[in-house]
């Protein structure tokens, strides 16, 4: 499923549907809608209505009440009369806010295209999700072979089990001879066919890739690596480009960066390889997250991590913990127990211990060392709470020195892999475009860098030598 656009000079009109649950509340669901917006002008589509309802939980038949249908169908239906009378273009693209079902999916789009106009050469009304909507960005922002093949691989993935029969008049003819005779392969079996045989080859090619990056990753010599993370659209291309005086591409999109750029940066007398990686988002398609595995090893590998936070946003508490559970998740692996072994002593063999060691696992999370930056404080508002108001105050009453006199001031101070002790709690808040508190943020990043190049390269001269220091 491609979105064709008609025009490229021109966005595509469409409408919005979201649900509000007792696990989603109105603020969170208007917020959600706010992001899939914002995803939908990313890929040169113009959302014109909101449609949102309450309900228990999301209608496993249709999504939505059939009501909240026909109200959708009867809104587009007048929306396009009023369109062609001023040349405009009409509503062909319904988008909902969560994954649909394959169920879902048929169903929601015959009720929309039940009643409309067939005359005048009106395309059926087209039903996508967020998913399909992220992986359209995908597609039409990757450039390199690997990031392509990473985002058809997951685009195959999504539309596998959303094949609908539209082909049965060219389903092969039935076996002559007798009437025991089947019919013979259908034209979904055969697309089915084909597009699982294109996963199976493009799965091969991602395996060679990651071997050939891990050679690549290993061939970086003996430097200290250091990752960029973060939501997307944080700054993270934008503080990457003033760290290492590199053209990396930025712009005010979600998802500019794609492909993991390596750049080798040097503070003062010591060098470092630091790494851009593609950002994180809410409800981030699982099939895209196993695609970009090998992207996202650059994570895994970091022995530094830079979590860039975008605090303008309204609600950029909660892009910082779906970024934290990302990377906990990406961490996260099984490690034998062996110190709890009973049978782990010298008179056991090698593979009885390791044997024995399969029945005792436990998930941990070996987290590298994190530096918080808060940034885009030049676009950090504040509404003061009037005196008389006896609430409390909430998130727009607080003004930037309050927010950094609290607990974010603490989120660089976790404890330190290199030494084993706590290390200076101390928030780094910049402005990547006004250049603001950029030297602060260098100094931190080269006295985190440097414990750990001691600690892991205690032989390693660096550039030259800081005489003042020793």
């Amino acid at each position: 499923m491609r979105l064709e656009h008609s025009n490229s000079n021109s966005f595509v009109p469409a409408v919005l549907v979201g649900v509000i649950t007792p696990y989603q509340p109105e603020d969170r669901t208007r917020e959600y809608l706010d992001e899939l917006a914002f995803l939908a002008d990313t890929n040169e589509i113009r959302p014109v209505k909101r449609f949102v309802q309450r309900m228990e939980s999301p209608n496993t038949t249709t999504y939505v009440g059939e009501g909240k249908l026909q109200e959708i169908r009867e809104y587009i239906a007048t929306y396009n009369d009023a369109a062609k009378l001023g040349c405009e273009s009409p509503i062909e693209l319904v988008i909902f806010d969560d994954e649909l079902s394959p169920r879902q999916l048929r169903n929601i789009e015959k009720a929309l295209n039940s009643q409309q106009p067939t005359a005048n050469s009106q395309r059926p009304i087209r039903v996508i999700d967020r998913t399909i909507l992220i992986l359209e960005i995908f597609l039409r922002r990757a450039q390199t072979s690997y990031a392509k093949t990473q985002v058809e691989m997951a685009h195959l993935q999504y539309m596998l089990p959303r094949l609908t029969r539209m082909w049965s008049h060219l389903d092969r003819q039935r076996g002559g001879g007798g009437t025991n005779r089947g019919t013979g392969e259908t034209q979904i079996e055969a697309d089915r066919r084909i597009i699982n045989n294109r996963i199976a080859l493009l799965r091969e090619d991602l395996k060679r890739i990651d071997r050939q990056m891990a050679t690549q990753r290993q061939n970086r010599g003996k430097m200290v690596r250091v990752a960029l993370v973060g939501y997307t659209n944080v700054g993270k291309s934008t503080l990457m480009n003033l760290l290492s005086k590199s053209d990396v591409f930025a712009e005010n999109k979600l998802f500019a960066t794609l492909d993991t750029t390596v750049r080798k940066v040097t503070i003062d007398n010591l060098p470092f390889l630091l790494s851009d990686t593609v950002g994180f988002i809410r409800k981030l398609p699982h099939n895209l997250v196993e695609s970009f595995k090998s992207t996202l090893d650059e994570v895994r590998e970091a022995d530094l991590l830079i979590h860039v936070v975008d605090i303008s946003h309204p609600n950029f508490e909660e892009q910082y913990e779906v970024v934290e559970q990302t990377i906990n998740e990406l961490l996260q692996k099984d490690h034998p127990v062996e110190e709890a072994d009973p049978w782990n002593d010298t008179k056991s063999g090698a593979s009885d211990r390791k044997y024995r060691a399969k029945d005792k696992k436990q998930t941990i999370v070996n987290r590298p060392e994190e530096i918080v930056v808060f940034n885009k404080i030049d676009a950090f508002t504040y509404t003061p709470q009037d005196e008389d108001d006896l609430l409390p105050p909430t998130r727009e009453n607080i003004s930037l020195e309050e927010l950094q006199r609290t607990w974010m001031a603490k989120l660089s101070g976790q404890q330190s892999a290199v030494s084993g002790q706590p290390s200076a709690p101390h928030a780094v808040f910049i402005s990547a475009r006004n250049r603001t508190n950029i030297d602060e943020l260098r100094d931190i990043i080269y006295s985190r860098v440097k414990a750990i190049h001691i600690k892991r390269y205690p032989y390693n001269d660096f550039l030259f030598q800081r005489y003042d220091t020793v």
